[in-house]
């Protein structure tokens, strides 16, 4: 018995000791991806310089670029729709430079080539094959590299999409208050992006980038439009067409931005009624699954118990 208890401790001991080192390994995980995305840290680094400047960030850039442009031309696309389509999709990432498009395909390239390395390293520690699945395993690994670069700009533009969703209708109140007060467009976007640095980046680094292409002799509608194009979300796109409209007929910008205002709550409170009338349907397959397995452990679980040591003792 005294063997049996000390079993049972030395397990509790090491059930808990991996417990609490979850715990810590979680906490700490937690605690990095909170300081990393922090805004008071960018803001604090950007002041003492910890953080790269854009400058730095531009010459590192042309750096790479120059090292992997030999070896990116071999599979860029070569026809001008395919390209414009993947430089909108680097745009809408947030990768303005020019240098974005030779770096991303040669990425592709190397990812490729490690891949087919590691599998080909690998090779003596899988069972003996055939060359016809050597070569399609090959091939495989090449693939996956290859898709790997496409899986994360994909998961970047719905990021970024998603932030700038967030910040729009704070965006939106505050253009309209500035307008109201007798700012005019160019100067409440400049006021609404400086008030929007700290919280919201990339909105505000778009809306700084207007203010740029604005005050370099591009026509308002044109910048605005390349912001819709940029952003690529229904929302701005049709924020954009109001404005361009309501500046081609000489109306009330203040009186147009307040009635979209009130237009968009009223679209995101019927966006959420739809989200919560789906909930319960999605719900289905997560208690299906997930909670209905544990309560019928926990609920027939004794039951049963008890009825298999009945019968075993009657036998």
């Amino acid at each position: 018995m005294d063997t049996v208890a000390q079993l049972l401790n030395t397990r509790l001991l090491v059930v808990v000791m991996v417990a609490v080192a979850a715990f810590l390994f979680s906490g700490g995980i937690i605690t990095l991806l909170s300081w990393a995305s922090s805004p008071v840290r960018r803001r604090l680094g950007a002041l003492s310089g910890a953080i790269p400047t854009e400058e730095t960030t531009l010459a590192w850039a042309a750096t790479v670029s120059a090292a992997v442009r030999p070896f990116a031309r071999y599979v860029m696309p070569t026809s001008n729709k395919e390209l414009g389509t993947m430089q909108e999709r680097m745009v809408k990432a947030g990768f303005q430079s020019p240098d974005a498009m030779p770096i991303f395909y040669g990425l592709k390239i190397l990812l490729a080539v490690l891949f087919l390395g590691a599998f080909m390293f690998a090779v003596h520690l899988l069972p003996k094959l055939g060359s016809s699945h050597l070569m399609l395993f090959a091939v495989a690994a090449a693939f996956i590299g290859l898709t790997i670069p496409n899986y994360v700009l994909n998961r970047m533009v719905a990021r970024r999409q998603r932030a700038l969703r967030h910040a729009f209708p704070d965006a939106l109140d505050l253009l309209v208050v500035c307008v109201e007060a007798g700012l005019g467009l160019a100067a409440g976007l400049q006021r609404v992006a400086l008030e929007l640095q700290i919280s919201y980046p990339e909105l505000a680094g778009e809306l700084d980038r207007v203010n740029a292409e604005m005050q370099a002799g591009m026509e308002r509608e044109q910048a605005l439009r390349n912001l819709a194009t940029r952003t690529g979300l229904a929302d701005i796109r049709s924020l954009v067409g109001l404005l361009v409209q309501t500046m081609r007929f000489g109306t009330s910008i203040a009186d147009a931005l307040r009635v979209y205002s009130e237009e968009f709550r009223d679209k995101r409170v019927q966006l959420a009624e739809e989200q919560a009338a789906k909930l319960g349907t999605k719900m289905i397959f997560p208690m299906v699954l997930c909670f209905f397995p544990s309560f019928f452990l926990v609920a027939v679980g004794p039951t049963i118990i008890r009825v298999i040591r009945v019968f075993g003792t009657g036998h």
